[in-house]
């Protein structure tokens, strides 16, 4: 750091500011230190600050699978704003599983990370038992829940999924279908299904058991489903995917049937996947702020590191999309 100061022509306390609260300084003096540390090729000692401050930098974050792209802008979203502030992202994959999920959070905290952000909401009694006597900031992200173990900033699983199926009603579709991710495991697949139910209340109609389907995760599970669902029930009009490759699925075995959608099936997903937006036709959808989700948790982070107390609820909403396929 000495060496990284004389070159830059700086102080040490300045030169330990650019590398963690670098906003604190100007953009002139900032790019002035970390030149000199890439010139230098100084790395910090992160384990010696950690032995000091009895925290590190890393914030780590949780999410059930790195291969399902709906993460990736949340994960974005913290990246950038960590970045910022000259911490550093540790992302892990869950499997969809608690218990993987408990091992993560005991990994995390004896590698001493500042804040945890975690996409489930259910964690296993030992997990939340570990976060709390740790004291380690946490945010959950994947619905809005009711009890955060610590705070939470999302969108109302509930809300969007009741929203979706008024929005199909309200265009006349009479016979809606549900098809969602399976239930028993799944807290957010939960809440969407409890969401369309709901919606039949609110539009006093019975809810038929025939309409209402759980599959596992793909593209050929919607296009099954779909399939299934006509069979069953030949005067089904319209079909809410509680998650996009299974509307994705459903459109292209569709296609395939050569059913015309929507004048012989309405489909409508969940998330505002890339390909909904160029499918022929579009999906109809809800648009949700996924990466504004990931900027507020890392800012809310940021925020309790610094000292503020504030335990947060945000919800962040969403927008219901209307496209062709509807």
């Amino acid at each position: 750091m000495r060496d990284v100061a004389a070159a830059a022509g700086v102080s040490l306390m300045t030169v330990s500011r650019a590398l963690r609260e670098p906003e604190r300084l100007s953009g002139e003096t900032r790019k002035a230190v970390l030149d000199a540390v890439r010139r230098i090729g100084y790395v910090p000692n992160r384990i010696a600050a950690n032995l000091a401050s009895a925290r590190s930098s890393v914030v780590g974050q949780i999410v059930p699978s790195i291969q399902n792209s709906l993460y990736v802008d949340t994960v974005k979203g913290t990246a950038d704003v960590l970045r910022a502030a000259g911490m550093q992202l540790m992302l892990a994959d869950s499997g969809y599983s608690l218990e993987e999920e408990e091992a993560l959070i005991a990994a995390f905290v004896a590698q001493r990370v500042s804040g945890l952000i975690l996409h489930n909401t259910e964690h296993t009694p030992r997990a939340v038992e570990m976060i709390r006597r740790s004291g380690v900031p946490v945010i959950e992200t994947g619905d809005l829940a009711r009890r955060p173990v610590d705070m939470s900033i999302s969108y109302s699983n509930f809300n969007a999924a009741r929203a979706m199926t008024l929005h199909l009603a309200a265009r006349g579709y009479r016979s809606i279908g549900c098809v969602s991710l399976v239930t028993r495991v799944n807290r957010r697949a939960r809440e969407r299904q409890r969401g369309y139910l709901a919606a039949l209340r609110i539009l006093k109609r019975p809810p038929d058991p025939r309409l209402t389907m759980e599959v596992g995760p793909g593209m050929t599970a919607g296009a099954r489903a779909m399939v299934d669902m006509v069979s069953r029930v030949p005067g089904v009009d319209a079909i809410f995917f509680a998650g996009d490759v299974l509307a994705v699925g459903a459109l292209f075995e569709a296609q395939r049937r050569r059913w015309a959608v929507p004048g012989r099936i309405a489909i409508a997903g969940f998330d505002d996947l890339e390909i909904l937006q160029h499918a022929v036709p579009r999906v109809t959808c809800l648009r949700l702020p996924r990466l504004e989700i990931g900027r507020r948790s890392a800012e809310s982070l940021i925020d309790r590191l610094r000292g503020k107390e504030e335990r947060i609820r945000l919800d962040l909403g969403f927008e219901v999309i209307q496209r062709e396929s509807t």
